[in-house]
């Protein structure tokens, strides 16, 4: 019986595991800079929405992961406002190697970590006494699969350049 639970014991630690540990914000910037004026014109206003994701490795099976985003709204050439928020998130991922743990740090944890992000630049927008700012759902899968397939073509590139040379 002993046996039979050690053995699953160590079945469970070569099962892929994921864990989310701690969600936390990293920076967060709010600027106006034309206030009070911009607050005189009709609000309708053109929005830039600029991400990154960046991750690294805290230990053997930690990772933290940090969703950048830019949000700049302005009103013609007027910036009305820019939000700068780094969302992070530390995660435990065990199991999970290569092509999948790219996977998981570039596109699963920002998915995780898109609605805390989006929910302080709303709050921190309507504390700037704007309207509110709800920012629509991001594909981050699509995101990450783009720019795997940018790299592998700039690789691919690269290496024709240096056959030529």
């Amino acid at each position: 019986m002993a046996e039979n639970q050690q053995a699953a014991g160590n079945e469970n630690q070569n099962q892929p595991q994921f864990a989310l540990q701690r969600i936390y914000v990293k920076d967060l910037s709010f600027e106006s800079p034309n206030a009070p004026t911009v607050f005189q014109e009709q609000w309708k206003p053109q929005v830039n929405l600029d991400l990154n994701t960046a991750h690294n490795k805290i230990s053997d099976n930690q990772y933290e992961v940090v969703l950048s985003l830019t949000v700049t709204a302005k009103m013609g050439e007027k910036v009305a406002y820019i939000v700068e928020i780094q969302q992070a998130g530390v995660f435990m991922v065990s199991g999970i190697e290569g092509p999948q743990l790219g996977q998981m740090l570039g596109a699963y944890c920002p998915t995780i970590l898109f609605p805390y992000a989006r929910e302080a630049i709303d709050g921190i927008v309507n504390k700037g006494s704007f309207p509110a700012l709800m920012l629509a759902p991001v594909n981050f899968d699509a995101i990450y699969a783009q720019a795997l397939k940018r790299k592998q073509e700039e690789a691919a590139g690269e290496t024709k350049e240096e056959q030529t040379h």
